[in-house]
This record gives C-alpha cells, structure tokens and sequence, in this order.
C-alpha cells in the first residue's frame, strides 16, 4: 500500500468520524435547554458561510470554462433548500426525540434511497443485489427502532420520522445534483448549495424568531455552533474530497461506513448513551446493505 492511498484512507476516516460527531454535539447543545433546533441550526450554518463562500470563489475561478445556466441554478436552489436545509432541518428536529445512535444508523440508509430515486427518476434499474440490500438495511434500522420504541414510545416515533425526513431529502438532493455535481465540479456545487441553504435557514429563523435570540444565547451554545460548523461541517467535506480523489469512492465508501459505530461510541463517552445488542445488530444489517449498494458492480444482474 503506497502513501497515497494510506493518507486517502486516513482522510476519508477522519471525515466519516468528524461528520458522525455533529449528532453527538447536537444532543450536548439541546440538552443545555439554552437553544432551541432552528436557532442552533442558524448558528452552524452562519458559521459555516465564510468557510463555504471563499470554497465557491475558488472553485468558481478553477471552472470559468462551465457556464452555469439557467436550469443549473434552479436545480442549485432546488438542492440548496430540499438537501442541506430541509434535511438538517429535519435532522436537528429529530434529535430532540431519539438518541444520537439511532439518529445516525436512521441517516445512513440515504444511499438506499439515493438508488430508488434513481430508479424512479432516471428510470435505473433495481437488481437483486439492490433488493437485498434494501432489506438487510431497513430490517436493521427497524430492529434498533423497535428496541428505542420500548423506551421511549411516542417520543421515538416523531424523532425517527424527522430523521427518516432528513434521509429522504438529503437522498433526493443527491439524486437531483448527481448530473450537475459531474458538470460543473462537486466543490463548486456543495459551496453554491452551502450558501442558498444558509439563506433558506435564516429567512426561517428570521419569520419566527427575534435576531436578539442569537445575541444572548451563551458564549458555550456559540461554541458548540462553531465546532459543528467547522470540525463537523466545512471539514468533513474537504478530507471527504480530498480522499476520495487519491482512493476512489468504492474504497471511500467501505471507510465511511465508521460513521454510525462512530457516533454510538462518541455517543456512549460523551453522552452517557448504552451501548446494547440491539442496536449492535441493527448496525450490523444497515452497514451490510448500505455496502452492497455503495460498493455494488456494474456488472450486477
């Protein structure tokens, strides 16, 4: 194994384990009662802008010789909105409810999705291999569900509905922007869509909060903002890429799947949430599907 693939390696995990992490930060912030899901959401995303601007710029210079036309801006805004302030939207809505564990393992099965709507929308077709996929991952995230259900009852059904929204939108966001990510380059994309869904979240916030909410919230909400949007957001991306570049995404795909045992352990030291044969095993049967997807062949039957 030569250096190159060693540190592509080492940076497609580290993305995986510091992305994995914005969960467990999340339920640390909400579980101050300072903060409410939109207002901490606004601050990630506002944290998150400068970083996202000055990666558009950049990336902007690197492809003046894509145009970007006018169905390529309604499409930036139709991911912008659906898959980065919907789905987190969602996703912090959710972790109100449920724990960071089952939030994640929830999440994780978006490549599924991503394949159906591929099916639905680009008219792919489903092999064999995708249905057994499909089952292992959803059986497994109905395992760990059922278990949380038992403790949590109402509660577990509203947050694992807010996440399966968040996995719906962000699948569908990558589904729609698949095509124009290749044409007009992925860093260029995501900082584009970075910033419409940084608008979207503060028009919300502004229609139905005061902006002197933001003000007076506590320099340790402030921190917990600032270090999803850096550690948890704006790097992840860039060792994701970076990775990605020097290994490939089949190889990305099989590290990344550190993501949901790496928040359950987080989740575990951090917040004190148990680690249990359930969930265990409902991993276990998401990782494999989501697997069989991410690392299937052309060649599939």
């Amino acid at each position: 194994m030569n250096s190159r693939t060693v540190i592509g390696a080492m940076l497609v995990f580290l993305a995986a384990v510091t992305f994995s992490a914005k969960a467990v930060i999340v339920k640390l912030a909400l579980g101050t009662h300072q903060v409410d899901p939109v207002s901490l959401l606004t601050l990630r995303m506002a944290y998150s802008f400068p970083f996202f601007l000055l990666l558009g710029i950049l990336s902007s210079k690197k492809s003046t010789r894509t145009a970007i036309t006018g169905r390529d801006v309604a499409l930036i805004l139709f991911c912008g909105i659906v898959g980065y302030y919907l789905a987190s939207l969602f996703d912090f809505l959710g972790l109100q409810y449920i724990s960071a564990g089952l939030e994640r393992l929830i999440l994780f099965i978006y490549p599924t999705l991503v394949v159906l709507f591929m099916a639905l929308f680009y008219k792919v077709p489903i092999t064999r291999r995708i249905v057994l996929a499909l089952v292992l991952s959803y059986a497994g995230v109905l395992f760990a569900f059922l278990h949380d259900f038992q403790r949590l009852e109402k509660d577990a059904i509203t947050g694992a509905l807010f996440i399966m929204g968040s996995a719906i939108t962000y699948a569908l966001y990558l589904a729609v922007g698949g095509q124009l990510i290749h044409r007009i380059g992925s860093m260029r994309f995501t900082a584009l869509a970075m910033m419409v869904s940084v608008i979207a979240i503060c028009v919300h916030f502004l229609m139905t909060r005061s902006y002197l909410l933001l003000i007076n919230l506590s320099r340790e909400i402030h921190s917990y903002a600032f270090i999803m949007a850096i550690v948890c957001t704006v790097l992840p991306a860039m060792f994701l890429a970076a990775g990605i570049k020097r290994i490939g995404s089949g190889p990305a795909a099989i590290i990344g799947s550190v993501g949901p045992v790496s928040t359950i352990i987080l989740a575990y030291f951090l917040l004190g949430e148990p680690i249990d044969v359930y969930h265990m095993i409902g991993t276990a049967l998401v990782l494999a599907g989501v697997l069989m997807v991410s690392t299937k062949k052309t060649t599939d039957a």
